[in-house]
């Protein structure tokens, strides 16, 4: 039996939701604003740290699938209308995505992430805390920033763990004008399964229904013990991040017009 559930009370319409299967202990995860492509507001932001929480004490969850709605993308990262108030300090940056991720709000349940359409910029903080990551073939994997005169940082720190230098350097710098498919993304690693047309939501969720029947307990170790391996890098990468940011991003002004002045035109490889 399938329970949806929300994260919250509030009347107001949720941009994440969730159903859990009491059958099989697998709780799915949406993203759930594909008029924006499920780019992430902080509201979004909110509910999924709210989630992610609140799936620690639920003991009747035992693995998890994280997806986005509609077929355009599972998640084009942080929405560029919202308004992420900063200190006036380079010491303080606030980065807005920091903690949306399972793993940054100790959830050690397993978490399998479907991708469909695009996955872009800040959806890394979330597909960089996935345990691993199934495609549909029209998934595609890009980061805009260097291209808007931004940072790549916490994300380029997040996909060093699951990619070869040279592929990680590569999308990071290529910026929009570049796209990883979800065949290439297969070859080095960054997905563990390309499925048939459609097929990404079903396959994560025949995983994780495998791996919800295992004894919970170690499960759980063995997620832990696998996060405890990359665990020292992240830290190193992240003490770094919020300089590099408030040092070589361009004003928002700036990045605005770069972003207007965006051309369409990608390579998909």
């Amino acid at each position: 039996m399938t329970t949806p559930t929300t994260p919250s009370a509030s009347t107001a319409p949720t941009t994440v939701t969730v159903s859990v299967d009491a059958d099989t202990g697998v709780a799915v995860v949406t993203l759930d604003r594909p008029g924006r492509l499920n780019a992430i507001d902080l509201r979004m932001r909110d509910e999924l740290r709210s989630v992610w929480r609140r799936l620690r004490f639920d003991g009747a969850v035992r693995a998890v699938v994280l997806t986005g709605a509609g077929e355009r993308a599972f998640c084009t990262g942080l929405d560029r209308d919202a308004v992420v108030p900063q200190p006036d300090s380079p010491y303080m940056t606030d980065d807005p995505l920091l903690r949306v991720g399972p793993k940054s709000n100790d959830l050690w349940k397993p978490v399998v992430a479907a991708v469909q359409g695009m996955a872009c910029g800040g959806a890394f903080y979330l597909l960089g805390e996935a345990d691993f990551v199934v495609a549909d073939p029209t998934a595609t994997f890009f980061d805009p920033h260097t291209t808007y005169g931004m940072v790549s940082a916490y994300e380029s720190v997040l996909l060093a763990q699951r990619m070869p230098y040279g592929e990680v350097a590569r999308m990071m710098l290529m910026g929009t004008a570049e796209r990883i498919g979800a065949r290439r993304a297969h070859e080095i690693g960054l997905v563990s399964e390309v499925t048939e047309p459609g097929g990404a939501p079903a396959a994560a969720t025949a995983c994780a229904t495998v791996i919800a029947g295992y004894p919970a307990a170690a499960v759980q170790g063995t997620v832990r013990a696998l996060w405890a391996a990359r665990e020292a890098a992240l830290a190193a990468g992240f003490a770094q991040a919020p300089h590099l940011i408030a040092l070589g991003n361009l004003p928002p002004g700036q990045q605005a017009e770069l972003f207007a002045a965006r051309h369409r035109d990608h390579r998909v490889r």
